[in-house]
């Protein structure tokens, strides 16, 4: 097959990809081009691929499909919606006898991230599945925000990163993912609540027919955790709050409120009534990422937003220790903290390690690690100190979540040996 006959749609070509063996149907691809790595359940034939020193997974759909998923991703992207990241859309392909090939979708592996499956080592424990439920439902209250349907919402279609204690979630599949200009409805949002609880009701029995869900666990009750997680949190973000003109405190207290939840409001209606005696407020546009991006602003570190969280903490506290009064600008202590403090530790981490987490969960397990060891021994644990108690008993004891490979071009056919989550962690110490 001449190879020049393909059709790649793509903002940026990487050259590497005519050197893929596109000629040969994805399920007969070789081995040396194949990473093995943990993946979802999917509808579709999906494979991951080593391209120019990364990874894409490669999906065979229709033309029609891929071309549709593939702009709807970059319209996610500019509307700062965690999602994977589309790489190219590739027809007209056709095997050594001329024959036709499906056309495929092609997006960037997200480095760090994990599918559900691959969250367990012996049993998904019921906190750990409640945080990817909890997970998914900031996800869709965040795509109902700016107006999207997602139609197929599964812990499945999802790819999970670690969060501070608790997991960020990215679309994976937004095949069925449609875009409102409008908004939705009420009967749009609450289809698609039901789809994901249904969804995520069958995932999680799945995994208790195969022995990997705690024996006490109920996998109905944890799926319709979405569902009220959901109905918290959507009321929170959009919901219309009435009190006394003579609280005008809880205007600034709504605002805290979604702060620490991790929005910023762009806009807030607020109203009096005919007497001006109430007050009537009302967000209008709530945007994703506060922590995330006072960090970005501060430090020029991009984290998630619990991992931001947790750093502006220790940030914050750097900065009330060495500000004089009346002297020390913000922004200055903030560089001296990521130069003095951060970066020291990310570069303390053996070379051979740097794969296990990314740079802002090293770091927030380090201060727990930390907490922990202050807490055992009835001392102060300076920081040096307790990051090589950290590398030697924690870290060095992870899988690498970077990429995961076992064996670099085999099949995984073994359950993830992950260790989770600070209860594994303190076992550890």
């Amino acid at each position: 097959m001449a190879k020049a006959s393909l059709n790649i749609t793509a903002a940026t070509v990487d050259p590497g990809l005519l050197d893929l063996p596109w000629e040969l149907p994805l399920d007969l691809w070789p081995d040396e081009t194949i990473a093995a790595l943990p993946k979802g359940i999917s509808r579709h034939l999906v494979r991951f691929v080593h391209l120019s020193g990364y990874i894409v997974a490669i999906k065979e759909t229709s033309a029609e499909l891929a071309k549709s998923e593939y702009d709807m991703l970059r319209t996610l992207q500019r509307l700062d919606i965690p999602c994977v990241d589309p790489v190219a859309v590739i027809t007209n392909r056709t095997d050594a006898a001329g024959e036709p090939l499906l056309p495929v979708l092609v997006t960037r592996h997200l480095k760090f991230s994990l599918p559900y499956r691959a969250l367990y080592s012996q049993s998904l424990r019921p906190d750990t599945a409640k945080r990817l439920v909890d997970a998914l439902a900031v996800l869709l209250v965040r795509l109902h925000i700016i107006g999207f349907f997602w139609g197929d919402v599964s812990l499945s279609n999802t790819l999970f990163r670690r969060d501070a204690g608790a997991f960020a979630a990215y679309l994976v599949d937004a095949e069925t993912g449609q875009l409102f200009d409008g908004g939705l409805s009420n009967g749009q949002r609450e289809n698609d609540l039901e789809i994901a609880r249904v969804n995520i009701a069958g995932e999680l029995l799945d995994l208790e027919a195969g022995g990997r869900l705690q024996e006490d666990t109920d996998p109905v009750d944890l799926s319709s955790g979405i569902v009220a997680k959901y109905r918290e949190l959507w009321s929170e973000l959009t919901g219309t709050e009435e009190f006394d003109a003579s609280e005008r405190w809880r205007i600034n207290e709504r605002v805290e409120r979604l702060n620490e939840l991790g929005f910023d409001i762009e806009e807030l209606a607020i109203r009096s009534d005919a007497t001006g005696a109430h007050l009537r407020i009302q967000p209008k546009v709530v945007d994703a990422g506060h922590h995330q991006r006072r960090l970005l602003r501060l430090t020029g570190l991009d984290a998630q937003e619990n991992q931001a969280r947790r750093l502006l903490n220790d940030l914050d506290a750097y900065v009330a220790t060495n500000r004089v009064e009346g002297d020390g600008d913000e922004e200055e202590l903030a560089h001296e903290w990521t130069v003095r403090v951060f970066e020291p530790v990310i570069r303390s981490i053996p070379r051979d390690l740097r794969g296990k987490l990314e740079p802002a969960e090293v770091f927030h397990q380090l201060l727990d690690h930390r907490w922990y060891l202050s807490e055992q021994e009835k001392r102060d644990v300076p920081l040096a100190e307790a990051l090589t108690s950290y590398i030697d008993t924690i870290l060095r004891h992870r899988r690498d979540e970077a990429a995961m490979f076992n064996p670099p071009t085999g099949t995984i056919t073994m359950p993830l040996d992950v260790i989770d989550d600070e209860e594994d962690w303190r076992k550890l110490v």
